[in-house]
């Protein structure tokens, strides 16, 4: 297995914004969709988001709602930019954390998050500074990860589509609007229609006044397979 089967995950308004443009997104969705994400992370053998989806919601990633066990929860942290009081690392939950950075964290840094528990995974860094998202998909699927639920940011989201290493998509559409805010998925290098990336095998539930999209990805375009990168 050369990597984990990926599933995109997260809610967005009608007009495909994850959060406002001063970044306010909790909570977009209502209780069922939240109990339904919740019912993918227990399913799921890890969790994975960006730092700054932390930085900016402070996410548990467990399984609160529904029965299940905690997946581990991996954070895309090029940099270690992570605070020590970020509720991935509180009650408990450092030991069930794993970050991913590149040779720019700084060691000290390095030093005071090992000897709170957490397990570190360096990837190489890509021309840009960022974490080699298929190079850190490969070491998860080597440590027995089948299964990667990825709830955002938009940069994590829209890297691993740009670079097909998405499997199935899973959003939950929320009756809002809100005009400007920030994009749920930026640019995929995507300059005709018939190139739009599809789904397959589409099923569609309604949870509450939510609408949960659900399909297995299709690639059409010819983009850069081979690039790979994410947020720091």
């Amino acid at each position: 297995m050369s990597r984990p089967l990926v599933t995109l995950s997260y809610a967005q308004t009608l007009d495909g914004r994850l959060a406002t443009r001063s970044g306010s997104s909790q909570w977009i969705s209502g209780t069922e969709s939240l109990r339904f994400s919740h019912e993918l992370r227990a399913a799921s053998d890890a969790v994975m988001v960006g730092v700054g989806t932390v930085l900016a919601d402070d996410p548990r990633l467990t399984v609160r709602l529904v029965p299940g066990t905690d997946p581990l929860r991996v954070i895309v942290d090029s940099r270690l930019r992570l605070p020590d009081n970020a509720a991935v690392l509180r009650d408990g939950a450092v030991v069930g954390t794993l970050i991913a950075c590149t040779s720019a964290a700084p060691q000290e840094r390095r030093v005071q998050l090992a000897e709170r528990g957490v397990t570190l995974i360096e990837t190489p860094a890509l021309a840009d500074g960022r974490v080699d998202l298929a190079h850190l998909l490969a070491i998860l699927a080597e440590r027995g990860i089948a299964t990667l639920m990825v709830e955002g940011g938009a940069q994590l989201i829209t890297s691993l589509l740009r670079h097909r290493l998405a499997d199935r998509l899973a959003i939950t559409m929320a009756p809002k609007i809100l005009g400007t805010g920030i994009a749920a998925v930026g640019d995929l290098g995507i300059e005709h229609l018939d190139d739009a990336c599809l789904l397959e095998g589409v099923t569609l539930t309604h949870a509450g006044v939510d609408l949960i999209i659900e399909g297995q990805i299709v690639y059409r375009h010819v983009g850069s397979a081979t690039e790979t990168g994410s947020p720091s």
